[in-house]
């Protein structure tokens, strides 16, 4: 039988070119269908414009002495029949009766019953936390989502049903660039969240994600691997860098590259972890390479981050005099082979000792230095060091520091860059905005708290606004998470 494309193409083709098409009227009863029994909606139509004629006839040869009325009855037959044969007129009445018709849906046939979710012992989040969730789910500092999952988990929370599918659908779209979102997504939706996962094969990651043994190291595919590896270091340090070094020369560079960006995400590294990354530098990847070099350099006491503080101490030193003290940099003169090494790769002008190139030598010296270093060499605390005047140089210095701090989990360093884009030199660089940005993701939450920090003065730069947005926006996430759980 026709169907509605069909009609969309009688439409296009014109009727006074083709047929119309009969089509099957759902719901309609057959002796009212076009399409119940004829070859097409044309000689339907001629059918019904045939009777009315011959009732017209009929009521001609009874009524001949009313001659004025059997001539009105004509009129109106020919009008009928008229009608009645205009195929536009039937194409359009099929295609009205067949969109009322889908519109109405049809009768429900037979369905099972949906598998039960299996209970949840843990008590819900607060009302205030499941509102705040729903405006990250909504476009408020979605990339904060992590964080609350994380606290959720820690706390031994659950999230509330009627979020689940957005936070789980989130976690499907955006897991590329956040590896743990789908792990914590499945961990704080719980048994909700696998019995969800049955009815979506989207989310089939829920339980394809979760560790289950050594076979899912050998046989899993990517995200599970990483998934296995990732419980392993946080459960066992040890045995995840035995496995990591094992499998190291068999892996491609996209999983040497995940080897190295799980250390980055679990627990802090230590001295035993520095002869695989030390070897990691000599990589034939320019990416491992760099990775190898962000980790040793977050790594207390490590050979390379002693080799970056040398770099640094010569680059940057603190002078006093008549005048207020200020810091003097002097950037590298060229990215030689001991830097190329420690992951500093040189830029379009290596070389030819362009400055722009030695600023961004000095800038990546700075990222890689160890934090203790600075106060070590001027006798003076974070706080007062980021204060200090640095002229031109002061957004790299910022940059490089700021870099510093979130890899190297420096607190301090982090609430003494904040203050001084707050209090002191507002930062006024795109570079320097996104340095300020991400700061403010890695303070401690108490650092939005209303009294810890000095409010943006009037005219602040929007970047110093939206930090100040982001932390209290942290703090309250947080606190809401500790207070009014629900057992519902």
């Amino acid at each position: 039988m026709s169907t509605w494309q069909d009609l969309v193409t009688a439409s296009l083709i014109g009727t006074e070119r083709a047929p119309v098409p009969p089509v099957r009227i759902p719901g309609l009863p057959a002796k009212d269908n076009p399409a119940a029994g004829d070859r097409d909606a044309a000689k339907f139509a001629q059918n019904q414009a045939a009777d009315q004629q011959s009732q017209a006839r009929d009521q001609q040869s009874q009524a001949r002495d009313q001659q004025s009325q059997a001539r009105d009855q004509q009129s109106q037959a020919r009008d009928q029949a008229s009608v009645l044969l205009d195929p536009a007129g039937v194409l359009l009445d099929q295609a009205a009766l067949l969109t009322a018709a889908r519109r109405a849906g049809r009768p429900a046939g037979h369905a099972e019953p949906l598998p039960v979710a299996g209970p949840d012992p843990r008590p819900l989040v607060s009302q205030a936390a499941a509102d705040r969730l729903a405006w990250m789910l909504r476009g408020e500092n979605p990339d904060l989502l992590t964080e609350w999952l994380a606290a959720v988990v820690d706390r031994g929370l659950r999230v509330p049903a009627q979020l689940l599918p957005g936070v789980l659908d989130r976690a499907r779209r955006v897991s590329p660039t956040d590896h743990g979102l789908r792990r914590l997504a499945a961990a704080a939706g719980g048994p909700q969240a696998r019995w969800l996962a049955g009815l979506n094969t989207e989310w089939a990651w829920v339980a394809a994600d979760a560790p289950s043994g050594d076979a899912v190291w050998r046989l899993g595919d990517a995200g599970q691997r990483r998934a296995y590896l990732t419980a392993l270091r946080a459960a066992d340090p040890g045995a995840a860098r035995d496995l990591i070094t094992v499998g190291w020369g068999a892996a491609g560079a996209g999983e040497r590259v995940m080897f190295l960006s799980v250390l980055v995400a679990g627990p802090a590294l230590g001295p035993e972890d520095e002869p695989l990354l030390d070897a990691a530098l000599s990589d034939r990847a320019d990416e491992v390479r760099s990775w190898a070099a962000y980790l040793l350099a977050s790594l207390p006491g490590s050979a390379l981050g002693r080799r970056m503080a040398e770099r640094a101490r010569r680059g940057v030193r603190l002078e006093t005099g008549p005048r207020s003290p200020r810091l003097i940099v002097s950037p590298p003169a060229e990215c030689d082979a001991s830097m190329r090494r420690d992951g500093i790769a040189p830029g379009p002008g290596a070389g030819r000792s362009q400055p722009a190139d030695r600023t961004r030598l000095m800038l990546e010296v700075v990222a890689r230095t160890p934090l203790h270093t600075w106060p070590d060499a001027f006798a003076l605390a974070p706080a007062a060091i980021v204060a200090v005047p640095s002229g031109d140089w002061a957004p790299v210095l910022f940059v490089g520091w700021s870099r510093a701090a979130i890899a190297q989990r420096n607190l301090d360093w982090v609430a003494a860059l904040i203050n001084e884009a707050l209090t002191g030199r507002p930062p006024g660089m795109p570079v320097e905005n996104r340095a300020l940005s991400q700061l403010a993701r890695r303070a401690g939450p108490a650092l939005g708290a209303p009294a810890a920090l000095a409010g943006p003065e009037p005219g602040a730069p929007p970047a110093v606004r939206a930090a100040i947005r982001v932390l209290r926006f942290r703090y309250e996430m947080l606190k809401e998470l500790d207070v009014g759980y629900s057992r519902g």
